[in-house]
Formats: structure tokens, sequence, C-alpha cells
């Protein structure tokens, strides 16, 4: 079975540490709560990515693809790319209520 390695864009940390540092300011469990939430989610990137949807319904390609990660009563969406039979780079991650990022 091929293993991927997802690797981050310095955009993709960026939004990470922003959805981590704006929980933080609420409430430190439930900062902690998500990070770890959105890090087990990330994981099926490593083995199974072409089972997330893909993004702008495919107008994109097929490489470009959406994992919705629930959170709560929304939840998080990772944008990412996979870019060879390796290789998996996530482009951003915003909450669901975010503005769209495509």
């Amino acid at each position: 079975m091929t293993r991927y390695q997802v690797r981050f864009t310095p955009a993709a940390e960026e939004d990470l540490l922003g959805l981590y540092d704006f929980l933080l300011a609420h409430d430190v469990t439930v900062a902690e709560h998500a990070l770890q939430t959105i890090k087990n989610a990330l994981k099926l990137l490593e083995q199974f990515p072409f089972s997330c949807r893909k993004a702008a319904e495919g107008q994109h390609g097929p490489r470009l693809r959406e994992l919705v990660i629930p959170f709560g009563a929304s939840g998080y969406v990772a944008l990412f790319e996979i870019e060879d039979a390796s290789t998996v780079t996530l482009l951003a991650l915003r909450h669901q209520r975010e503005s769209d990022y495509h």
C-alpha cells in the first residue's frame, strides 16, 4: 500500500497556528482538542488522499481535494494537492464558517 508524505506549505502552517491561537484565547482545553482532532484527521491523507472530495467540484483537476474535519457543531476543511505518488501538500486549513479559499 502506498504511503504518502503529508507536508504543509508555509500558508497552511500559518492557518493551523491561527486556528489554534483563536481557540487558545477562549479555552485551552478546546484548543488542544481541536489541534489533536485536525492532526488525527490529516493522518487519513497518508494512505487515502483520493478518498476526499474534489475541490471546487473538480474544476482544478482531480488532484486538488478537500478533507472535511468534523469538530463540534461545524468543523474544518483542509485544502490539499496530491503532488505525486508519494506526496500530499496541505495548502490551506479553514474553519467551515470562514470565507472561501479556492
